[in-house]
């Protein structure tokens, strides 16, 4: 079973811990950035990443600040945080980006091809459950009990999450917020048991390896097609921290790749539920040299 969980910090707290710098501030010190991550398998993989191969490298320390979505795009706008690698484009996030994009620079993606969606186990019978449409049927909803598991409430899956409801008429059916790690322990759970259960889900997800999962076809697009998840970084970050804003915006990983590392993460959740992601980037650190060596390659090249 999934042990998981990490405390995310309030919208008080952050706001607090940002205007009197108890989360660190991005003109705290000239050798230490500050890069915030939401507690999403890929955010979290992806900024542990960062955060190692930067220290390595370079003569920076990076701090981590973990909160909501919508606070990291304010923290980044405003300038307390100094970076984000987890912005989901062009619908996903396309409210707080429409907010915030004046504050901001996009260095490009760190993945491509992310795929948002309502999911279903394997096991429950595709002529019974294959559409959002299907949800309609009292014998699904009963199923169901009328919910669909969802994660934080400032994540925009669960925006475009409650917009499905409305669109495909949905009216009796609730989002039920949770974590990230909260769904998958429910998702774990309804598989032991062999219940039916839908909820918000994404790739790339440790989940799909571990569990034979599928997504619901979603015939009004509701939900969003392909995305990119992008970097981003508060203005002045490139000319404070030249390199390593290079090094950003060159950090790339094909979405297989990412996939394989999201699961080592998820293999380490139960025993080492506290570092699995830096278990996972130490991994791929180890495996994947060349391709780090070309992002540290771009970096000295822009310092030069």
């Amino acid at each position: 079973m999934l042990k998981h969980v990490r405390k995310t910090v309030g919208l008080a707290g952050l706001s607090a811990a940002l205007v009197f710098g108890a989360a660190g501030t991005a003109m705290a010190a000239n050798d230490t950035i500050n890069l915030g991550y939401t507690n999403w398998v890929g955010a979290e993989f992806n900024t542990k990443l960062a955060q190692l191969t930067i220290e390595k490298n370079f003569d920076v320390k990076v701090k981590e600040t973990n909160a909501a979505i919508a606070l990291q795009f304010q923290g980044v706008a405003s300038g307390d945080i100094d970076g984000m690698l987890m912005a989901w484009l062009p619908d996903t996030h396309a409210d707080y980006w429409k907010k915030y994009k004046d504050q901001l620079n996009d260095l490009g993606p760190v993945f491509e091809g992310a795929k948002l969606g309502w999911v279903v186990p394997d096991y429950v019978p595709k002529d019974k459950l294959s559409s959002i449409e299907d949800l309609k049927n009292a014998d699904v909803k009963k199923k169901l009990n009328g919910i669909i598991q969802g994660i934080d409430p400032g994540a925009g899956i669960m925006r475009l999450s409650k917009e499905t409801v409305k669109d495909y008429g949905l009216d009796d059916y609730k989002v039920r917020a949770a974590s990230g790690p909260a769904m998958t322990a429910a998702l774990a759970r309804h598989i032991d048991n062999k219940k039916w259960i839908v909820v918000t889900g994404w790739t790339p997800h440790w989940m799909f390896g571990r569990f034979d999962l599928r997504f619901l076809d979603d015939p009004k697009g509701t939900l969003g097609g392909p995305q990119h998840v992008d970097i981003l970084v508060r203005k002045g970050f490139k000319d404070d921290y030249p390199q390593i804003n290079a090094y950003l915006k060159a950090m790339y990983i094909p979405l297989d790749t990412l996939q394989d590392y999201l699961y080592v993460a998820q293999q380490n959740a139960d025993d080492h539920p506290d570092t699995m992601f830096e278990i996972a980037a130490k991994k791929f650190m180890e495996d994947q040299q060349d391709m780090i060596q070309k992002w540290v390659s771009a970096a000295k090249k822009a310092g030069s």
